[in-house]
């Protein structure tokens, strides 16, 4: 199963670490986990199986089996609400399939090291490519200044967060997935 590169940070990725190889054991991908003061406090898990599908019945089937784990692990000192739902449509980009996937969509990055002093990007995903042996992330940006090359490589190793942006064509091609249109 491919790894995922953008991974949490903190209390997060502790519950990551826990919840990934019984999410794994299961045949899912997990896509990202994200602890949030909704409701007092949620723990939402995000997952998919291979081929990016994931309905209720998958939902209730990694929240059957992970409550038990997570209760003998015990990594949140207060109660919280379990949460297990698909991606999306405007989902978390974290393997570098997905970015390849989901090229000629628009996307949203944000890194963790800046390049060139900056540190947000939205644009086009151009897909990934090797550049000097790391793994880059293109995006056609339509916001460069003239004169300035409108397609930029991102070393995939500074993303700290990616996801795409709800479009018209984003949502015409996940209803012709699921044969709405």
């Amino acid at each position: 199963m491919e790894k995922r590169i953008i991974i949490e940070k903190g209390l997060d990725r502790r519950l990551a670490e826990i919840v990934e190889p019984v999410i794994e054991d299961l045949g899912f991908c997990l896509v990202r986990v994200r602890i949030s003061g909704l409701n007092g406090m949620t723990v939402q898990i995000m997952a998919e199986l291979p081929d990016g599908s994931m309905g209720v019945n998958e939902c209730e089937e990694i929240s059957r089996n992970l409550s038990p784990v997570l209760d003998a692990e015990d990594p949140i000192s207060q109660a919280y609400n379990l949460e297990i739902s698909s991606p999306g449509i405007d989902r978390p980009l974290v393997r570098v399939s997905d970015f390849d996937r989901w090229s000629g969509h628009v996307a949203k990055l944000e890194l963790d090291v800046p390049v060139e002093g900056r540190r947000r990007y939205r644009g086009i995903l151009l897909g990934c490519r090797l550049v000097e042996e790391v793994t880059h992330v293109g995006l056609d940006l339509p916001d460069q200044p003239e004169g300035k090359d409108n397609k930029v490589w991102l070393p995939l190793e500074n993303v700290g967060e990616a996801k795409l942006i709800m479009t018209d064509e984003l949502m015409e091609e996940a209803a012709s997935k699921l044969n709405l249109s």
